[in-house]
């Protein structure tokens, strides 16, 4: 079944405050450690469970477990990436660049059943030895993180590899938010497309590829659009958005001012056959080569020279709900953000001071109560 022992070198360890450390094997016959446990029927217990679980281990699942062990990571990573059919083309070609480029050449050769905490810890080491990025630090560590755990789930990984591990930590700069008389000179110089995919992202909160997207038939209410899918900008063709499932959508407060730029769009120049407004000469689609290049133009025009790119103005949209009061739960989910905190960690800066805002409305109520 195993057995239990103490590691110190105390001379009565049945009375010492050492904790016990157990020796077994599991359902796929390797050899392992735990340690931690308080007594000696704590340690027992902890065998007896174990024997317990190896036991009801069917031989076919103990044999799967012990083979997915023995994968290389990089094999495994295929085979997980295969499995993600919840992964837009565009979210699959990023963790493709952050495996071949960060993750693969560290750990792909390692065997699964090897990976411990420690192991982790030397990858993040090495990304920061070789100075990357923050940002390209945390999104390698979230993508080992996932691998890793789908193989603990699986049983090729006995231990959580990442229990313990201090993650790199991204804290985004402030992100460079245009004036609304930048937004409307860059209208003034931009063509009649660029400028609904202007309306469209600092007025409804857009990205790039769901302005590409636009459609006169998501216009499901006067002030409501519906975000159903996104253009990818390198394929030039519809995909699914970012975070979502296939047929998922999101609605995002559409103004006055967007709606009439569409129907002004739509009266001047019609849609294909299904509805899109944005197309060129020889493509039904844009793609971010066409945005870049009308983009830059309208900036020329515009006279503009501070850094601003096409996101600046979903910058621009977050920052005009929070500085008029909307709750960032609401503005999370109209951007499409995978959770609050990402929104958080952006925009937190963009809040009116909700201490002082607080303490002054926490005033009034007792004074009022008084």
């Amino acid at each position: 079944m195993g057995t239990f022992f103490k590691t110190c070198d105390c001379t009565r360890q049945n009375r010492c405050p050492h904790p016990y450390t157990i020796r077994f094997r599991d359902a796929a016959g390797r050899q392992r450690e735990e340690t931690g446990l308080s007594t000696q029927e704590a340690a027992l217990d902890r065998l007896t469970k174990l024997y317990e679980e190896k036991r009801s281990t069917p031989r076919h699942q103990a044999d799967l477990k012990r083979e997915l062990g023995k994968q290389r990571f990089g094999d495994y990573a295929s085979s997980w990436l295969t499995r993600q059919r919840h992964y837009a083309e565009s979210s699959t070609r990023t963790v493709n660049g952050l495996l071949d480029r960060q993750v693969l050449p560290v750990v792909g050769s390692r065997r699964m059943e090897t990976f411990i905490s420690a192991v982790v810890e030397d990858f993040i080491m090495a990304m920061e030895e070789e100075k990357v990025g923050l940002a390209t630090q945390q999104n390698a560590f979230d993508t080992l993180k996932k691998i890793l755990l789908d193989a603990k789930r699986k049983g090729a990984i006995p231990c959580n590899p990442v229990e313990g591990v201090i993650p790199p930590e991204y804290i985004p700069r402030r992100v460079t938010i245009p004036t609304l008389e930048e937004v409307l000179a860059l209208k003034d110089a931009a063509s009649e497309a660029l400028v609904v995919l202007i309306d469209l992202m600092s007025g409804c909160g857009h990205r790039n590829g769901e302005a590409y997207a636009a459609n006169v038939h998501r216009l499901v209410a006067d002030d409501v659009y519906r975000i159903t899918e996104q253009i990818d900008g390198v394929k030039r063709r519809p995909a699914r958005l970012k975070h979502r499932k296939p047929s998922e959508f999101r609605e995002t407060p559409m103004p006055a001012m967007v709606r009439d730029s569409i129907f002004r769009y739509e009266a001047r120049h019609g849609t294909d056959a299904n509805g899109y407004l944005l197309r060129t000469e020889r493509r039904p689609y844009w793609a971010h080569t066409t945005l870049e290049y009308q983009w830059e133009a309208a900036k020329r025009r515009a006279g503009i020279e501070r850094k601003l790119t096409p996101y600046s103005l979903r910058h621009y949209f977050a920052s005009n709900c929070l500085s008029n009061g909307i709750p960032i739960t609401d503005v999370a989910e109209w951007m499409g953000h995978k959770n609050i905190a990402m929104t958080f960690r952006i925009y937190r800066h963009l809040m009116p001071a909700s201490i002082g805002r607080a303490a002054k409305i926490l005033d009034a109520g007792l004074h009022l109560a008084a």
